[in-house]
């Protein structure tokens, strides 16, 4: 009588394991919270590099974020995705567009960080938020539930205060906001995978960014003898594309609320950073402003979780 061995077998897992979608949860998270802390701490870097013209730094933003970009969907084989979108007209003029509208939002935001207004820059990102709904409803004909609409009244006050009582006009955050609120409604509009519109949008700006540093009689400050330069001027290729990987993985693995909540993070860390590290001037009006901005925030966020 032949006897069989019994080979025990793996119990499987049952579809939707709770155990997996948290690792997975956490993961996201992890993910996440560095892509948003990377954004929060960047003023330090556009701090290393403001001895070079600012309009330069943004040309080599675009060239070194297009060459890795390009090695990036070399390697994950999406050129055939890529060649999808140039080639269709109703893809490639939207990400022209949004390239135009993304190169803008650098532009002044390396101003504003070398130009020491970095904590209008947090403003900024605090209230894309609210700007994002606010053009949801003009643009996309969303309806704006009652918390929503209090958070964008209390932003708008904020403003508001700042305006008339510090005698300015946040321009900086304002363009900020809502540059980057039409760069989000345009990339709504064009269903095209994440990496492969931010690669397109960066090479159709490398024309534009070649010609300006052949006008300027080579690479600017790039290969001018001084290697730390050199080294960090490549590096803003590698601080364009690591949160943006962190974030696309991110986006995978959690909830549109949970990565709105997780956005916080970076103006945060630009927040801190301008009043604790660069010693930029917080004044009560600064604090009124801020606070009716934060408070809508919450609101908005409070909305989204009881929805969600």
């Amino acid at each position: 009588m032949t006897s069989k061995t019994h080979i025990p077998q793996p119990t499987p897992q049952p579809v939707g394991d709770p155990r997996a979608a948290r690792r997975e949860s956490l993961i996201g998270i992890g993910f996440g919270l560095g892509a948003f802390l990377f954004w929060g701490i960047a003023p330090i870097y556009f701090k290393l590099v403001q001895h070079v013209p600012a309009v330069e730094i943004l040309a080599h933003r675009i060239l070194w974020s297009a060459a890795f970009l390009a090695l990036l969907v070399w390697v994950l084989g999406r050129w055939r995705g890529v060649a999808l979108a140039v080639t269709d007209r109703r893809l490639l003029f939207p990400l022209i567009g949004s390239a135009v509208i993304l190169a803008a939002n650098w532009f002044v935001y390396i101003v504003a960080v070398n130009d020491g207004q970095v904590l209008q820059a947090s403003l900024g990102y605090y209230i894309n938020p609210l700007v994002n709904v606010l053009l949801g409803t003009l643009f996309l004909k969303e309806r704006l539930r009652p918390a929503q609409m209090i958070a964008v009244a209390l932003a708008t006050l904020g403003v508001l205060v700042l305006v008339i009582a510090a005698g300015q006009v946040p321009w900086v955050a304002l363009f900020l906001g809502f540059s980057f609120g039409f760069y989000g409604l345009l990339r709504k509009l064009v269903k095209v995978d994440t990496m492969i519109a931010v690669f397109i949008e960066a090479a159709v700006l490398v024309p534009a960014a070649l010609v300006f540093l052949v006008w300027r009689g080579g690479a600017g400050s790039f290969g001018g003898g001084d290697l730390s330069t050199d080294l960090l001027l490549v590096a803003a290729g590698l601080v364009t594309l690591v949160p943006l990987v962190w974030f696309g993985a991110a986006a995978k693995r959690l909830s549109l609320s949970t990565v709105g909540i997780l956005q916080y993070v970076a103006p945060t860390g630009q927040f801190l950073l301008a009043v604790l590290l660069f010693g930029e001037a917080f004044t009560p009006i600064h604090m009124i402003t801020f606070a009716c901005i934060w408070t809508g925030l919450a609101l908005y966020t409070a909305d989204a979780l009881r929805r969600g």
